[in-house]
């Protein structure tokens, strides 16, 4: 994405903007129609008043040799290892006219002023090619294979399919397919040039074509490929550095059978699409299996620098969590607390459970996004320091405002969150009472991720009630939710349970919609999403029942991570790559339509 398009937020990440990233392309049949469309404006800029001609060069010069090549580009491709959809072919075909279409009008233009110094029809037919051949030959390059010498056939089918077409109207002389040779030769070198300095930011940071890069992309989001799967994380495995995580389960279980597991690995769900860690609690929840009942995955305190690499390192975490479920967590007491915040205006709110107190922390109505994983780990050190508890903190992540909200170590906001925390496990410590916990737990899915921001898992409910009071926790998996929503919805879940909090998971793979944040509530109003909360807290609420709880932890040494600073300078290379391809896209047309001009002027 471009510079312009991206903003570095406090927590040291890029945030994509909306409507900067994806073109969709016009469906086959009007790109179809299109293609015909902008063929016969062609011909009829070059050849009009001579309706034969125009015929016959919409049908040989344009047209046909635009619909020929999008038969033969795809099986092209595919000959020489790359692959290209036939509607990519389609839409590639229509743009090369488009491009030919002002070059065409200005030329013709100058024609008509001095028709004596510019030539004629001919010259410009092998003009356009070209540009064409230019356009086609970094498209290839970039979309179905990074090779110039195995994208050359395909990327040549149309121009030269034009020049045949052309050629065939008016025979041609030497100096006219010396001319021609030549436009092609600078339509390829200008290609070569323009993707050579947009791969070298990628390249000088990563020492990776970026552009090579871009099939696998393409290839992860439509089609989840395996293999461009295991190209995109093989690039993000070179630069991962090693860090020790942590998972901390809570296991609940009704006579002996599991009935429902709250994993809190300190992993942060992304980068992106389902790489990596991305899609987190989908794929814990497969790991775990059957065996967890219905598992949630709330987010903890940590950024991007503790995404994943690789589905490899995922399997480590979700290793862990089966062990901890299968004997690691011990029964706790059963004595509870509500889920209570210490005083008005704190940033964090905690329930006793057992001996494990569970700490959730919102800004709400202040942005509220990624806490560190140092404040985090700050808040369970000083407290164990003080002989307090095993503590779990979730970051509630639901209020989103752009470029907001991060929580960094030392920062005034992580002291208040800090001290608020702390406040919050003594108030929840003085609430707690023995007696049984009754746990309730609802999911509901079939969401779409473009429709509602709503990722795989839906929305999931868990609800505890212990010494008479009921304290619900609404799990929707989505990247954020939209700054001043949380309040309304959180007040219609309190019409069924005695205090709730509402939760994202943060999961990034509803970026892949249109490549933006795509928070929740921008698609889903507040409305609907406190309607279906209502509904599966209702529904947790009509499950509870008497539940065994059980608690674990562990630490995992030496998980690679992408680290500190990875995303910021992987955004910022994809920003200097859009940047220099803009500006080389341009440097390179002027550059290719100056030195044909030379060519024409010089053989005229």
């Amino acid at each position: 994405m471009a510079a312009s398009a991206a903003e570095v937020t406090a927590g040291g990440h890029r945030q994509i903007r909306r409507g900067h990233v994806l073109f969709r392309a016009p469906r086959p049949p009007l790109a179809g129609g299109l293609v015909l469309l902008v063929g016969f404006v062609l011909a009829y800029l070059i050849w009009y008043p001579n309706w034969r001609l125009v015929a016959e060069g919409f049908g040989l010069v344009f047209a046909g040799p635009a619909l020929l090549a999008v038969v033969l580009t795809t099986p092209l491709a595919a000959l020489f290892g790359g692959r290209f959809e036939l509607n990519r072919a389609l839409f590639l075909s229509l743009i090369v006219l488009v491009l030919e279409l002002p070059i065409a009008a200005v030329w013709q233009g100058f024609h008509l002023l001095w028709p004596s110094l510019v030539p004629g029809a001919v010259m410009l037919g092998a003009f356009l090619a070209g540009p064409a051949f230019w356009f086609r030959q970094m498209s290839l390059y970039g979309v179905s294979r990074a090779n110039h010498a195995r994208m050359l056939l395909p990327a040549l089918v149309q121009p030269i399919g034009s020049l045949a077409g052309l050629y065939g109207l008016v025979p041609p002389t030497a100096t006219d397919l010396l001319a021609a040779f030549l436009f092609l030769v600078f339509g390829f070198l200008a290609s070569a040039m323009l993707i050579r300095a947009s791969d070298r930011p990628i390249r000088r940071e990563f020492q990776s074509s970026g552009v090579a890069l871009i099939r696998p992309l393409l290839d992860h989001v439509g089609d989840r490929d395996p293999g461009a799967t295991h190209s995109l994380e093989s690039f993000f495995v070179k630069s991962a550095v090693p860090a020790d995580l942590r998972v901390g389960l809570f296991a609940f279980a009704r006579d002996g059978a599991p009935y429902a597991t709250v994993a809190l690995p300190t992993v942060h769900p992304g980068p992106f699409a389902a790489l990596g860690s991305s899609d987190l609690p989908r794929k814990l929840s497969e790991q775990l299996g059957s065996g967890a009942g219905t598992v949630l995955v709330p987010h903890t305190p940590c950024d991007h620098d503790l995404n994943l690499p690789s589905s490899a390192e995922l399997d480590r975490v979700g290793a862990t969590c089966r062990e901890l479920l299968a004997g690691g967590a011990a029964a706790i007491p059963r004595r509870a607390s509500p889920l209570l915040a210490p005083y008005a205006g704190s940033f964090a709110r905690a329930q006793l459970l057992g001996n494990v107190v569970v700490v959730v922390v919102s800004q709400a109505p202040a942005p509220t996004d990624d806490i560190a994983y140092s404040v985090g780990d700050r808040i369970v050190r000083e407290i164990q320091h003080d002989g307090g508890p095993p503590i779990e903190v979730i970051d509630a992540h639901n209020s989103y405002v752009e470029g907001q909200g991060d929580v960094l170590y030392g920062t005034p906001t992580a002291e208040k969150i800090v001290a608020d925390a702390k406040a919050a496990v003594r108030a929840a410590l003085d609430a707690a009472a023995d007696g049984p916990i009754e746990v309730g737990v609802s999911a509901r899915g079939g969401y779409d991720t473009k429709e509602h921001g709503i990722g795989p898992q839906g929305m999931r409910a868990l609800v505890i009630r212990a010494g008479g009071k009921t304290s619900g926790y609404l799990l929707i998996d989505a990247n954020n939710l939209v700054v001043g929503m949380r309040a309304s919805i959180v007040a219609e879940l309190e019409r069924l349970v005695d205090s709730a909090e509402v939760l994202t998971t943060d999961n990034h793979v509803v970026h892949e919609v249109d490549g933006t944040i795509n928070a929740l509530g921008e698609r889903y109003p507040a409305a609907a999403i406190a309607r279906d909360g209502v509904e599966v807290m209702r529904a947790a609420l009509a499950e509870l029942r008497l539940t065994e709880v059980r608690y674990g932890s562990k630490e995992i040494p030496a998980v690679n991570v992408l680290g500190p600073g990875y995303t910021a300078r992987l955004l910022t290379s994809l920003g200097d790559t859009m940047s220099m391809f803009t500006h080389m896209f341009i440097a390179t047309f002027l550059l290719l339509l100056t030195s044909s001009l030379v060519v024409v002027f010089a053989l005229k």
